[in-house]
């Protein structure tokens, strides 16, 4: 006995079962899907890309805000915002020896104590 209706496959009985007829969605309700489309997506995308460009030129120099005092007046964050380069740089106009094999976090362990005893930074 094989089984009847819609769900049969063509292997079985030799004959395709009919086609589900889809409705498609009418012309007007899809242009008003891709309006607002890009009304929410594209256009704030534009407005932020614009403002962007704006702010950049507007700014003149630097892009960040002024170092606070406290920036300026610790030297473990002055040494944090140095490059390794910088810090060997550091190193060897204070004199200190065999800094060029040490990693960044010996060699800033090393240059805090003379720069606390010399205020440098």
């Amino acid at each position: 006995m094989t089984p009847a209706g819609p769900e049969t496959s063509p292997d079985q009985s030799g004959v395709d079962p009919p086609r589900r007829q889809l409705h498609p969605l009418p012309r007007g309700l899809v242009e008003l899907y891709g309006l607002l489309a890009v009304l929410v997506v594209l256009v704030p995308e534009w407005m932020a890309s614009g403002a962007l460009l704006g702010f950049g030129q507007q700014r003149r120099g630097d892009p960040l805000p002024p170092s606070s005092q406290a920036w300026l007046r610790l030297p473990e964050l002055r040494l944090a915002s140095m490059t390794l380069a910088q810090l060997r740089q550091l190193a060897a106009e204070l004199g200190l020896g065999g800094y060029a094999g040490l990693g960044r976090e010996p060699l800033t362990a090393r240059l805090l104590p003379r720069l606390r005893r010399r205020k440098v930074l």
